[in-house]
């Protein structure tokens, strides 16, 4: 058994909190992210959202949070592997994680919408 197998339950919050805090420092994308995040959350409670609806957000703004992450990985474990150097197969991998947080991303808008229209139009 590898010494990471033996680091015990508490250690793994402690090792996925260090994750968080690293994607959080060297990501910019993830920081906009988490913004718009927080404020779609301060505007669903101003507008008295549904538990429902409010559960929806939380899981659209956490899958879109954990694409970015996933993208992160990727892209540090390739630079890793390749000791970033350039090569065609790496640029395709790292454009294909892209394009999937693109696809969560644009997905959370249009929810986003369908959400947060009606409620404005009902506001005016």
């Amino acid at each position: 058994m590898s010494k990471y197998k033996q680091q015990g339950f508490f250690n793994t919050f402690r090792n996925a909190r260090k994750g968080m805090r690293l994607t959080i420092k060297s990501e910019r994308n993830i920081r906009v992210h988490l913004t718009v995040g927080a404020l779609v959350i301060c505007a669903a409670f101003l507008f008295h959202f549904s538990v429902t609806k409010f559960c929806i957000l939380l899981l659209t703004i956490t899958s879109v949070i954990c694409a970015e992450m996933m993208n992160s990985a990727i892209e540090f474990a390739l630079d890793s592997i390749y000791h970033n150097k350039f090569s065609r197969m790496v640029g395709m991998a790292k454009d294909i994680a892209a394009g999937a947080v693109m696809v969560v991303t644009i997905t959370a808008v249009m929810i986003g919408v369908l959400l947060f229209v009606p409620a404005i139009v009902k506001v005016f």
